[in-house]
């Protein structure tokens, strides 16, 4: 994948909680198949970080576009974002007109985040989902092989 510039990697907004949606989730151990910027940097980082895919319900395994990763993995995923990462946030003012969905959807037209994929086409795009295609295969063979 060649190398974005120096926009965001991902925009997304938490209706409820930072903590809960960005620290919890998306920067937490074990939650990968719970969140789609850890799912992209799960299929971007497969080689180097030596990841494997597997289904994010191993015991009812099923929708593996939303693989997930053992827990080894998952913390190896979770310390290379914590060292190599920031997270950014803005505080939507209480006399904001506008809805955080709003914001988001202009947000990401402009800015053209690499890591999104929902209403948002970069040059990154096709690579993305490639890489999360074959994550998604790799947690399909996993199951066929557990007899699953």
């Amino acid at each position: 994948m060649s190398k974005p510039d120096e926009r965001p990697l991902y925009v997304g907004k938490a209706e409820d909680s930072l903590v809960t949606r960005d620290v919890s989730t998306h920067f937490g151990n074990g939650r990968t198949g719970s969140s789609t910027v850890r799912r992209s940097f799960a299929a971007l980082l497969r080689e180097p970080l030596r990841l494997s895919a597997l289904p994010r319900n191993p015991d009812r395994p099923e929708r593996f576009a939303n693989y997930g990763l053992s827990r080894e993995h998952d913390e190896r995923l979770t310390a290379w974002m914590r060292t190599n990462l920031e997270l950014a946030v803005w505080p939507k003012p209480e006399d904001c007109e506008f809805s955080l969905l709003e914001v988001e959807r202009v947000l990401l037209g402009e800015l053209r985040p690499p890591l999104n994929l929902k209403d948002v086409r970069t040059p990154w795009s096709a690579q993305l989902k490639t890489a999360r295609a074959a994550m998604a295969r790799q947690a399909r063979t996993w199951a066929q092989r557990a007899g699953a």
